[in-house]
């Protein structure tokens, strides 16, 4: 665990294939580039496959691929699941959010208030999942940690756009501005999701389990919606489930 902690601000490494994969996808988009892949020399022959797929993309796109011992892949690494592959990279460019580079019938997220970066990469993998356009990051964020990220969405926060906004409210106002309809996630004044309109275009707002969503932004809201539960039940589901409840919905209302 203390590994782990002192490795979390590691964004530049991405780890496993799934992960690098989605880089090498998402080339170009915000301007990270790969600068070079380590892998573990033991694993060159149960590794071929995908060693020579990163060859290939190596003299494509300018990085080299570099044979190390595995203590130097596990002293990089920051979980276990990285198959002896690992990405050194460029940091992402994320832009400030702008009425004019959204999709004017699109669906958009915002999260507010989530503690962990791997909750927000399982919330960030249903979203993209879902068929979102995009998310909008509130000034703290855990794109700082988009290693991790990268990793538990399984490579989706590299693939989805992402724009960044340190004022919810001002993020609410941008939606509103171009004709969106902003739904909060919660419970007083809520309506139950499946009987709320949530036709595109549509800015979907979830908060984290433990802050949840700031007054000013349920205020702006033009609704507010809830989750009903099976049974009698007064705990909150975690983050990356509501959001994905709520997701699918829009996806399901938009089909």
């Amino acid at each position: 665990m203390r590994k782990e902690a002192k490795n979390r601000d590691a964004s530049v490494l991405f780890e496993g294939m799934t992960s690098i994969s989605a880089v090498i996808d998402s080339i170009g988009k915000g301007g990270r580039k790969i600068l070079r892949v380590f892998f573990d020399e033991t694993k060159r022959s149960s590794k071929s496959r995908e060693l020579s797929f990163l060859f290939s993309m190596g003299n494509k796109y300018f990085f080299d691929v570099i044979p190390v011992t595995r203590d130097k892949i596990d002293e990089l690494a920051v979980g276990n699941s990285h198959g002896g592959i690992i990405a050194e990279c460029t940091e992402r460019v994320i832009p400030e959010l702008d009425g004019k580079y959204l999709n004017a019938d699109g669906f958009y997220v915002m999260i507010e208030g989530i503690e962990d970066p791997y909750n927000f990469g399982y919330a960030v993998r249903s979203i993209y999942a879902a068929g979102a356009d995009g998310i909008v990051l509130p000034g703290r964020n855990w794109m700082s940690a988009a290693g991790v990220v990268c990793r538990s969405s399984a490579g989706a926060s590299e693939k989805i756009d992402v724009f960044k906004c340190s004022d919810p409210l001002t993020a609410c106002k941008t939606f509103k501005k171009i004709g969106f309809k902003t739904v909060c996630a919660g419970i007083r004044d809520s309506v139950s999701v499946y009987e709320a309109d949530l036709k595109k275009p549509v800015l979907l707002i979830v908060g984290g389990e433990k802050r949840g969503i700031s007054r000013t932004i349920l205020e702006a809201a033009d609704v507010t919606v809830r989750i009903d539960y099976g049974r009698d039940f007064k705990g909150s589901l975690s983050t990356a489930s509501a959001v994905t409840v709520l997701a699918f919905e829009v996806l399901r209302q938009n089909k």
